[in-house]
């Protein structure tokens, strides 16, 4: 989940400056945690919460706590419709299919323990505002290989599944994307790009250079592609220190109340 945070921070000074550069500063004053990084841990604090309880609870508890998270930190680049949902009276699903789905989604991938669970999860927390059908599918793909990867698939094996996804995996290279790719908030084009830069990746750092060097938006792309590639490559001690600073105490909480739930579960 962490590589989540790691990639949104990274990214964020780049979301609407692209770089086409692997060669920049990799921590910058100007980086910082964005909305990207707010609703992963938005998504952590609803399953320590909800526990076992089973997916009502868990979609009523992602509700409430992506809707506190949001209220507390209301300055963080939220999307209109987003940000309209959030402020509602009365919260309801309204069809989206932007890559926010798949950009929060990383902590089901750490909690499940199957693939039916890493399914049924990514679904109850992704559909109580991207019920589109593309957004379900960025949610779940983004989670399934984020639990391979877990669970010690080789990278193959976690290319082979999201190609079952996005057939386009492989047809093109980070390279070919710096040239052409341009800002896309879809999962469907967001989801494919970040995967492949999970893909050319060697390690974490590589992989979200991998992310910004494509352009786009910046910061929701490298989330997308750290997620996988912590949970493939891993994250030093040293990289782990440098997000937590990065975050707020009340954060940080989630985060360990989180990962502490996850070790509960065996």
């Amino acid at each position: 989940m962490l590589g989540a945070i790691f990639g949104d921070i990274v990214g964020s000074r780049f979301e609407f400056h692209n770089c086409r550069s692997k060669e920049f500063e990799l921590f910058h004053e100007d980086c910082g945690f964005t909305d990207d990084s707010l609703m992963t841990l938005a998504v952590a604090d609803a399953l320590t919460k909800a526990g076992d309880s089973g997916e009502e609870a868990l979609a009523r508890q992602a509700v409430r706590s992506m809707r506190a998270l949001g209220q507390k930190y209301p300055h963080n680049s939220w999307g209109a419709s987003f940000g309209a949902w959030l402020r509602a009276d009365d919260p309801k699903p309204y069809g989206s299919w932007g890559n926010g789905a798949a950009m929060r989604v990383s902590p089901v991938g750490w909690y499940a323990r199957s693939e039916e669970e890493v399914k049924r999860l990514s679904r109850a927390v992704t559909a109580v505002t991207h019920d589109h059908p593309e957004g379900l599918k960025g949610a779940e793909c983004t989670a399934m290989c984020v639990f391979l990867a877990r669970i010690g698939a080789t990278k193959e094996e976690v290319l082979a599944r999201a190609r079952a996804y996005y057939p386009e995996i492989g047809s093109y290279t980070c390279a070919q994307l710096s040239e052409s790719y341009s800002f896309d908030e879809s999962c469907q084009g967001t989801v494919p790009e970040a995967l492949t830069c999970f893909a050319e990746g060697e390690d974490l750092e590589d992989a979200i250079r991998n992310a910004v060097s494509i352009g786009g938006d910046s910061d929701t792309v490298a989330a997308i592609a750290g997620s996988v590639a912590e949970a493939y490559f891993g994250m030093t001690e040293m990289q782990r220190a440098v997000i937590l600073l990065c975050l707020p105490a009340d954060l940080c909480r989630i985060e360990a109340n989180f990962q502490a739930a996850c070790r509960a579960r065996g």
